[in-house]
């Protein structure tokens, strides 16, 4: 699927379920791009009904960009991420919100690290039908955004992240109690970017098995297939 901006055109693959038809859910990528591990979770959310489409968000700066998980591709990544307009990010994954919601009517958002945040701020500014944001590093710092996300939002958060402090986790636990439209997990025992299958310096199987089925849940009351 090719999404128009104003300034150019990006791909947003997309992935369909069995039945070609399903509610949408657009899929926010890692500093990693459209990696084997993205694409597997495309896979997942396809096999549960759901139509994917994944945005390119580095296409301005590093086109096609895909790297590995070992720590020359996290360097490599994080240069890549440090051109990235964020701003330009969240708009590029409201349009193909907006594109996808005309092809299956509801669609929701669903990002990992970079895309935890930004999924976050989709969730403000576009009001999908609902929202999961994996460990998003820039959502302590973003929670006066909370009150205009009238959509259902997910959070998860390892306990042991390096890169988001337990007390940043925190204030989201503790900005997201009473909301009825929020809830939030924390795998106490987890780093970031535990659900990552891909990176064994990240992955924690037994937080990632959990967190997917929270997740999973969490889909099927707040977007139906």
């Amino acid at each position: 699927m090719k999404i128009e901006v104003a300034d150019g055109a990006f791909d947003a693959p997309v992935w369909e379920p069995a039945s070609g038809s399903g509610p949408g859910i657009v899929l926010v990528q890692e500093i990693f791009g459209l990696d084997d591990y993205l694409t597997s979770v495309a896979v997942d959310l396809a096999a549960l009904g759901y139509v994917v489409a994944v945005p390119e968000l580095f296409w301005r700066v590093a086109p096609g960009w895909s790297s590995a998980h070992d720590e020359d591709g996290v360097a490599a990544s994080m240069q890549v991420a440090g051109r990235f307009d964020f701003a330009l990010g969240v708009s590029d994954t409201a349009a193909t919100l907006r594109r996808l919601r005309e092809r299956t009517g509801r669609a929701g958002v669903f990002g990992f690290c970079l895309g935890g945040s930004i999924a976050h701020e989709v969730a403000a500014a576009a009001d999908p039908d609902t929202a999961v944001s994996f460990y998003g590093s820039g959502v302590p710092d973003r929670l006066d955004q909370l009150d205009r996300i009238t959509c259902p939002v997910q959070y998860h958060f390892g306990g042991q992240d390096p890169y988001i402090p337990r007390a940043a986790v925190q204030r989201v636990v503790d900005a997201v109690t009473g909301r009825p439209n929020a809830e939030i997990h924390v795998q106490e025992q987890a780093g970031h970017a535990f659900h990552n299958h891909a990176a064994p310096q990240f992955h924690h199987p037994a937080a990632a098995a959990a967190a997917w089925e929270l997740t999973t849940a969490f889909l099927a009351r707040t977007l139906p297939v």
